[in-house]
């Protein structure tokens, strides 16, 4: 900053000088100004001689002037700001009238030629009015500041502002072209290009408007829409401009309105992403965050009502959706009703059916923007809009929304791209997947009751579900190592056969990211009475079950699958989905009273089928149970039975089982301080497991062995052998990453940590309990909370060293 040389006698040197009497730092005064440092040192150089007036209050009110010193520096700004000369249509004086280029002459008709242009004044294309109360976008207009000043040299910048309607972009760019105004002292112009309107401006309209405020004499103006683009940018080569092209409907509309050359900036609004404009910057807007939706309700209503009724306040942000225009609207009916409680609004906005309805204020209305943008739509385009509320879920697959519009994928997919473009949806930021803001959903359903009849809303959803169900059961058996899975087929109704999981890697991300989807088709199926399909379905997710135990769902997927089974009078089907519901009480819903009843049904029903496999699990589930409720003594019998009951089975199905009720055995048996049983049942389990089980992959046999690995480097911490501990445990938590697998996976690395710390490798056991704590928080396991002991522990340990 020494290096800058101050102007004298002029708004520069007067700032200068309240600024060192003050004892401020240009960063100090630029930040309590709110305004860039760089503009700031322009000011004092003389390079900006004339800033606008609230820019000079901003100024002051940080150098806390009084009001006669903050008179004297709005004074002394305004003798350097330029004197507007009106633009009279007329060339300027002396010049006489134009000389017609002959035809062949070195200009040949090209707007270079054409005369100097007055510059801009008083002019129809004046910015419209900034708001007051605008709230929140700091980042995105601290990115613009930049863009202006530090810019490409030779390159007139151009910024795009996208997003969803309702986002406030024009707001934004109105606000962002006020504050940005004293860096472009020939002029800022504003053009509505209605890309809205059925018919938008057309850009040789657009070009004639902007000429003419520039100066440029209606006679001057060349008919040809190229030869008024060329014009534009030879007018603006030499000048410092600001244009906002609000509401552009595509990139032909806004291409020949683009600078060439010089420093102006264009501002460049639009619903539609403009993903055709090249070399551009690119400021797509989100919605606020609860803090500043509810800061944007202040400043419209008044603090103290807010104050009043903050919990109101923050629960009318949700249900607007933290979206600018919903939030201005519900603001500006309470403002307009000021003895109305906030709370009142509440409840009206609460009844979904309604939202919208409520959400209006005079002439702004949430509907009425996002109509705009429908009514933009190809047929099929809003025939995926509408549809795509009926998927289950927060968000859906293009799959879904083919099946759901009865299109095919590809057309379907491109659909989606397009309401993407148009802000209709919101794309998912990794996956291939997309969803609705809250009351872009609420409108689609409206659209939907009014456009679809029920039989083809019917039609719809059953062709959906039947789709996911039969997907998620081909896809469950990628991890079934007794059934392995079925290629699909455009026979079997599948939009593209193609893009069906192939592999388990695949399988289970489409399962996770499916399973809204498949398990309403699940509840659909049996609502319909198509029994046979549930209980096809909740078997073939048995072993996919075991990698997502995490999952509150596998509940209802073996509850219904246990019902349907009845429904079908198959007793010994129904006996298996009991023993897969004790179990998901057992480990997922963490239900042990309720998972014991249906262990001990399971049990009965086996027992009367003759299934002794399934009588063999029952038992195992119900000592789970038991164990989980404090019943430790009858547990460790009940698993002994269960052992002793597997181990006389033959089967390869019975060698499971039976691995399964001995590695729970010996657990039981470690925490109840019996460690060296428990080992010696560990590792008879190892052995059994690296002999194989006939008739079962390696892959299934490899789970099998890790669990029981863990166990024994638990077993050997119990014995405080903690140099043995760590291989085991080690190999446990590999075999179960590399199959996906994290409620497995997260225990063993707690395990691991544990070990570690006792090692005493204090920065490997931090980094491993800490990664164990924040997965188990994820998964709401409740080892969640032994690992935060472990790293307090830790902590204390460091702190006693």
């Amino acid at each position: 900053m020494g290096t800058d040389t101050p102007a004298t006698g002029g708004f520069g040197d007067r700032l200068l000088r309240l600024r060192t009497a003050a004892g401020l730092s240009q960063e100090a005064l630029a930040h309590a100004a709110g305004m860039s440092v760089r503009a700031l040192s322009d000011m004092e150089r003389g390079r900006s001689r004339g800033p606008q007036r609230r820019t000079v209050e901003a100024l002051a009110t940080a150098l806390e002037l009084d009001a006669t010193g903050a008179e004297e520096l709005e004074r002394t700004a305004a003798l350097g700001r330029p004197r507007a000369r009106r633009a009279t249509g007329r060339p300027p004086a002396g010049a006489g009238e134009p000389a017609r280029p002959e035809a062949g002459s070195a200009c040949g008709g090209v707007p270079a030629c054409a005369p100097r242009p007055e510059p801009a004044g008083h002019h129809p294309l004046a910015l419209p009015r900034d708001l007051r109360d605008f709230t929140a976008r700091g980042p995105a207009l601290a990115r613009l500041t930049a863009l202006v000043e530090d810019p490409a040299p030779g390159h007139p910048p151009t910024a795009v502002i996208s997003g969803q309607p309702g986002l406030g972009k024009s707001a934004f760019a109105v606000h962002a072209a006020h504050a940005l105004a004293p860096h472009f002292p020939d002029g800022q112009f504003h053009v509505d290009l209605r890309g809205m309107d059925p018919r938008p401006t057309l850009p040789r309209d657009a070009l004639a408007r902007l000429l003419h405020a520039l100066g440029v004499a209606g006679g001057a103006v060349p008919a040809a829409t190229e030869d008024r683009s060329g014009l534009l940018r030879s007018v603006l080569r030499d000048k410092r401009a600001l244009l906002l092209l609000d509401n552009a409907s595509d990139e032909q509309q806004v291409r020949p309105l683009l600078p060439g050359q010089g420093s102006s900036l264009t501002l460049v609004t639009s619903r539609q992403s403009l993903a055709g404009l090249e070399a551009v910057h690119r400021t797509e807007l989100g919605l606020l965050r609860r803090e500043e939706a509810v800061e944007l309700l202040t400043r419209i209503v008044g603090p103290e009502r807010v104050g009043q009724e903050g919990q109101a306040a923050r629960d009318l942000a949700e249900l607007c959706g933290h979206l600018p225009l919903a939030v201005r609207i519900a603001g500006q009916r309470l403002a307009a009703r000021p003895g109305e409680r906030i709370a009142k609004l509440v409840d009206q906005l609460a009844e979904q059916g309604g939202r919208l309805d409520t959400l209006r204020a005079g002439s702004l209305e949430v509907r009425a923007a996002f109509a705009l943008s429908y009514r933009q739509l190809s047929p099929q385009a809003r025939t995926v809009f509408r549809r795509s509320c009926l998927a289950a879920g927060p968000d859906f697959s293009p799959e879904t929304a083919a099946l759901l519009a009865g299109l095919p994928r590809r057309q379907a997919a491109r659909c989606a791209q397009d309401l993407t473009d148009a802000g209709l949806l919101q794309p998912h930021p990794t996956a291939d997947r997309y969803r609705y803001h809250d009351l872009l959903a609420l409108y689609a359903a409206e659209q939907l009751a009014e456009e679809d009849g029920p039989e083809e809303i019917a039609a719809a959803e059953d062709r959906a579900a039947r789709w996911a169900l039969r997907r998620a059961t081909a896809a469950a058996l990628h991890f079934d190592a007794d059934h392995p899975p079925v290629p699909r087929t455009a026979a079997d109704g599948d939009p593209d056969p193609a893009t069906a999981p192939a592999g388990p890697d695949r399988a289970h991300t489409w399962l996770e990211n499916e399973r809204a989807q498949w398990l309403e088709a699940l509840r659909r199926a049996q609502a319909a009475g198509d029994h046979r399909r549930v209980v096809d379905a909740a078997e073939a997710m048995h072993w996919f079950s075991d990698r997502t135990m995490h999952w509150e769902l596998w509940a209802e997927v073996f509850r219904r699958g246990a019902d349907s089974a009845r429904a079908l009078g198959s007793r010994r089907e129904e006996a298996v989905q009991l023993n897969y519901l004790a179990w998901a009480y057992n480990v997922c819903l963490y239900d042990h009273a309720a998972a014991l009843a249906t262990a001990r049904a399971a049990l009965g029903v086996a027992r009367e089928t003759g299934d002794e496999v399934q009588v063999g699990w029952a038992m195992g589930y119900a000592a789970g149970a038991l164990h989980r409720l404090g019943r430790t003594d009858e547990a460790i019998e009940e698993f002994r039975r269960a052992a002793d009951h597997l181990a006389v089975q033959t089967g390869a199905q019975s060698r499971l089982a039976e691995l399964t009720a001995l590695n729970l055995l010996g657990q039981l048996l470690r925490q109840v301080g019996r460690a060296a049983e428990a080992l010696a049942i560990h590792r008879r389990s190892e052995a059994r497991c690296r002999a194989g089980v006939p008739g079962k992959p390696q892959e299934v046999i490899g789970l099998y062995l890790a669990a029981s690995r863990q166990h024994i480097g638990n077993d050997l911490a119990a014995l405080e052998r903690w140099q043995e501990a760590e291989a085991p445990l080690s190999y446990a938590l590999a075999h179960f990453e590399g199959a996906r697998m994290p409620a497995w996976s997260e225990a063993a690395r707690l395990d691991l940590g544990i070990v570690l710390r006792h090692l005493g490798r204090g920065d490997e056991a931090r980094a491993s309990l800490t990664a164990a704590h924040e997965a188990l928080v994820r998964l709401n396991n409740p080892r969640q909370l032994e690992a935060a002991a472990e790293l307090r522990a830790l902590d204390d340990a460091g702190r006693t060293a």
